[in-house]
């Protein structure tokens, strides 16, 4: 990953630098500094991918104690990802706080059945409520909709609320879709009511690219 990473900021200079030649030569002044530009760069990619991967242990552990073993951790540092970039000061316009977004009603929610959850702007307790969330999530779905298509309702419940995901599936039932099918919730989504549903849909998303990327650097 990171040799992917370095390449990638390394060859823009380097292709400009080869167009320049072509026009005219450039002084020993200006190659200096385009050098010292591309360590910058390079610098400032190390330091994103050393941050991308402080909180995997805390993805790992509570990803398995949650799910259990079978289900990638990487899911659910795609979702923090999507949510903040794993900052743990991020904080939302409504509220919300830390990696995993959460807000402080639903925090203090996990926190009164999980006392040792102590402070929300903690990372490893608001990754651990962030993912126990989930999990309450995946369960309220588990007898209606297959596992492939669960992570959809999961995530986009996460982000909207299960009122509003249930509306929606109520919507594809009356537009004689099949409510299980996230691609057919994607359909109906703009005659849902009370629903930023571009949002929503968006964060699905992303969380799916996320989580592509973080596979393929395996």
């Amino acid at each position: 990953m990171v040799r992917s990473v370095l390449l990638a900021l390394l060859a823009p200079a380097c292709l400009a630098a080869q167009a320049s030649t072509k026009t005219q030569p450039e002084t020993p002044r200006a190659t200096a500094r385009r050098a010292l530009a591309a360590l910058e760069r390079v610098a400032e990619a190390r330091a994103r991918i050393k941050a991308t991967e402080e909180y995997d242990p805390l993805f790992q552990k509570y990803s398995k104690r949650y799910f259990g073993a079978n289900v990638d951790w990487k899911l659910f540092k795609a979702q923090g990802m999507a949510e903040s970039e794993l900052s743990p000061t991020a904080k939302s316009w409504v509220g919300a706080r830390g990696i995993m977004q959460l807000m402080p009603s639903t925090f203090d929610a996990i926190s009164a059945k999980r006392p040792e959850f102590t402070s929300i702007t903690d990372p490893e307790w608001n990754i651990a409520a962030g993912i126990m969330h989930d999990r309450y999530l995946w369960r309220l779905y588990e007898k209606e909709i297959g596992e492939g298509e669960r992570r959809h309702f999961m995530f986009a419940g996460y982000n909207a609320g299960e009122g509003t995901i249930n509306r929606a599936r109520g919507a594809a039932l009356a537009a004689r879709l099949d409510y299980a099918r996230w691609a057919d919730i994607e359909r109906v989504a703009p005659s849902v009511r009370r629903w930023r549903y571009r949002e929503t849909l968006g964060y699905v998303k992303r969380i799916q690219q996320n989580y592509t990327t973080l596979s393929a650097d395996r």
